[in-house]
């Protein structure tokens, strides 16, 4: 098990080209993020959690879907770890497990209310059309 998630980490550390070991733990990522209270796990957790190698609570986590890759956390960061890319990478490392999307673009509008911000749509497309 731990080879595989050894793997893992490995390849969302390539994918998404980011340093964890750079991170300060100041939590400016976290304090930007506009889906802060929406989110089990915040950026910073996010960064520490792949560093530490602890993935499997973060692949099951609707955090990862949750993210609006608005890139607030990666314009916030002093030392410019990219939370937003380590999202991006366990969030397709997910996918391409499942071997499907998480949504299909037909299913989003069933999903819509006239108070949700238009960035979240286009965000929503991004994501899960990969």
């Amino acid at each position: 098990m731990e080879n595989k998630n050894e793997r893992r980490k490995e390849q969302i550390l390539r994918m998404s080209g980011v340093n964890p070991k750079k991170c300060m733990r100041c939590g400016k990522c976290s304090g930007t993020c506009p889906s802060y209270d929406e989110m089990e796990y915040h950026p910073h957790q996010f960064v520490s959690m792949v560093e530490s190698g602890d993935l499997e609570p973060l692949m099951s986590s609707p955090s990862i879907y949750k993210c609006l890759s608005c890139f607030a956390c990666v314009d916030r960061c002093p030392r410019n770890v990219e939370p937003a890319k380590l999202i991006e990478a366990l969030r397709l490392t997910v996918i391409r497990e499942k071997g499907a999307n998480h949504l299909l673009a037909d299913q989003i509008p069933a999903l819509l209310d006239e108070e949700m911000p238009q960035q979240a749509i286009v965000s929503a497309m991004r994501k899960y059309s990969k």
